[in-house]
């Protein structure tokens, strides 16, 4: 590795993603990356450990940056990635675990629900420094490998942050860095900080079948009201302002208020 910072990379697209890929690129200019994904698409998992997985992990060969490398697909979800990374594959514990570029934002109130953040907060559950990266796409994009998507962009972001962390410790309030980078963003785009917005991002769409004996997955679709969004909100400022929104997670979900009061609350 040459003393270079050693960078895991992980998402929940799959291995094949070409967002995956455009992160490697970056990433590979700042540091040593080991790729360890999802052999399947594995969009919508969150942080979650299913016993179903089968913990396959199948050794590839890919061209970045005219080199060959071994990257890891693994048969589990994007935290399960994550943990055979960390636990049986990589030669030295990271530096920083990279998660993305995911094809479509993870914003507002459903983030537990993305497997791109959830990767990232599954590795700093184990205490290393985690970076979650999306991209802003449309809807009907979010589980396709499609070409039509361009990461150049959301690529340069990645190496920028990736770089800062690998530069300086986190505050110990925070453990991880989320980034939303616009569809249009160019790499002279502004970005700014911003807290998750208080409203639902995505609302579900209730299956249209005749019996519940057919297969009817349950859907999505945007839900966003900008008009009654903060404006220090991810939403406002990725929607509306069209800046990066990066934001700083805690893992800590403890409700921030008086306990003395909120027991009152409960016994009164």
């Amino acid at each position: 590795m040459n003393n270079r910072p050693h960078i895991l990379l992980t998402n929940d697209d799959g291995i094949r993603s070409p967002g995956l890929w455009a992160a490697a690129r970056a990433l590979s200019q700042i540091g040593y990356v080991t790729v360890t994904a999802p052999r399947d698409q594995s969009s919508g998992m969150g942080r979650s450990l299913p016993s179903t997985s089968d913990g396959v992990i199948r050794e590839e060969k890919v061209s970045v940056n005219g080199q060959e490398w071994s990257v890891y697909a693994v048969g589990g979800s994007p935290a399960q990635s994550v943990l055979h990374g960390i636990l049986e594959i990589v030669p030295q514990k990271p530096d920083l675990v990279v998660s993305g570029i995911n094809y479509g934002e993870n914003v507002g109130l459903g983030i537990t629900i993305s497997g791109t953040v959830g990767a990232a907060m599954e590795a700093a559950g184990l205490g290393f420094p985690a970076l979650a990266v999306s991209l802003q796409t449309e809807t009907q994009y979010h589980l396709t490998h499609s070409e039509d998507i361009e990461f150049s962009t959301a690529a340069h972001f990645t190496a920028y942050f990736a770089q800062r962390l690998l530069e300086r410790k986190f505050p110990p309030e925070v453990h991880l860095l989320k980034v939303e980078v616009p569809s249009h963003a160019t790499p002279e785009t502004e970005w700014q900080i911003a807290r998750l917005s208080r409203l639902r991002y995505y609302e579900p769409v209730r299956p249209k079948r005749d019996s519940w004996e057919q297969s009817a997955p349950i859907s999505y679709q945007e839900a966003a009201a900008l008009e009654h969004e903060d404006e220090d909100s991810d939403v406002y400022v990725l929607r509306k302002k069209q800046m990066v929104a990066v934001t700083p997670l805690n893992l800590d979900m403890t409700a921030r208020v008086s306990f003395s009061e909120f027991d009152k609350f409960l016994r009164e």
